[in-house]
């Protein structure tokens, strides 16, 4: 793979092997980042797959094309979000796909960007925003909601029991400005020595609503699985147990029913379930690869295959 000495993929050998990569097939990575996965991608389909990805992040587009120019016209990158892949797939050609990967994870460029304000381990301003040019800022929405808008925000998007009273002390202090400002008033919130930093759940919450990543979940995993053709995978990483729970709820229900055998490539089943599970359970990072990477400890992988219904 190209030297990227930040970024590790997540569970990049099980992605592999579950979503199958082969030469002539058409993939698209709805999430690119660094393009670590899609590098993986092409290198296993060479010489001839190709690869479709998506990012909403300029910064990240203009990395990873340049990362990504040996490959040539095996790959095309769309900066733009995968929730818009149902129109736009289609437009560069690309339908009927061989597999989706979705990786709902923050890459760790822009972690380690102080100036993008994904993380109070570094000061920096409270943007969070995966478009710097789009969007309101997570100051914009700490600085400007209702103190319960605030709460309900911490509370469902990061799942904080303390949400009320952190939403509180924001209201009293604000404005905000910067993650040390932040980090440190809801760190001042808590008692005694936590588990983990007590703003993590907080700025997990402000950047899913900043991006509205639910929501772009909720549109973009289902519109990969019209685009799959009979017999392509999607495979979904996962950090959140919102977006975990979704994914869970989603495969299950589209393969309700369904009894064949995995080497049958058309469900006859009375249910007609339109997916077939290949991850019955969750997949998990491994002990050496949290060893190497810890921020692949929350990562949760699930892989599904599209079948063909019968007439």
């Amino acid at each position: 793979m190209a030297d990227d000495p930040t970024h590790v993929p997540v569970l990049y050998h099980e992605v592999l092997e579950l979503l199958r990569p082969q030469p002539d097939g058409r993939y698209l990575d709805a999430t690119l980042g660094a393009g670590g996965h899609t590098t993986g991608i092409l290198e296993t389909s060479a010489p001839t797959g190709r690869v479709l990805a998506f990012d909403r992040d300029p910064e990240a587009v203009t990395f990873a094309r340049q990362k990504l120019a040996p490959f040539g016209d095996r790959i095309t990158i769309v900066n733009a979000s995968y929730a818009e892949m149902g129109q736009l797939a289609p437009a560069h050609g690309f339908n009927q796909l061989d597999g989706v990967l979705f990786d709902l994870g923050l890459s760790s460029r822009q972690l380690d960007n102080a100036g993008r304000g994904f993380s109070f381990m570094r000061d920096g301003p409270l943007d969070m925003r995966f478009d710097p040019t789009q969007g309101e800022t997570a100051a914009d929405l700490i600085n400007n909601l209702p103190e319960a808008e605030l709460a309900d925000i911490f509370w469902r998007y990061g799942e904080e029991k303390r949400s009320r009273r952190i939403a509180r002390a924001i209201a009293n202090q604000r404005p905000l400005h910067t993650t040390r400002q932040l980090a440190e008033l809801v760190a001042a919130q808590f008692k005694g020595r936590q588990r983990i930093h007590p703003a993590t759940r907080v700025f997990q919450a402000l950047r899913i609503a900043a991006n509205r990543e639910l929501a772009a979940v909720e549109t973009g995993i289902p519109a990969a699985i019209e685009l799959l053709k009979p017999g392509g995978r999607i495979a979904v990483i996962s950090f959140h147990s919102l977006e975990d729970r979704f994914v869970k709820r989603l495969f299950r229900r589209l393969s309700q029913a369904c009894i064949c055998p995995p080497s049958q490539p058309v469900c006859t089943c009375s249910g007609q379930a339109a997916l077939r599970r290949i991850t019955r359970k969750v997949v998990k990072a491994t002990a050496v690869e949290i060893e190497q990477n810890p921020r692949s400890r929350s990562a949760r992988l699930r892989v599904a295959e599209k079948l063909m219904l019968q007439d």
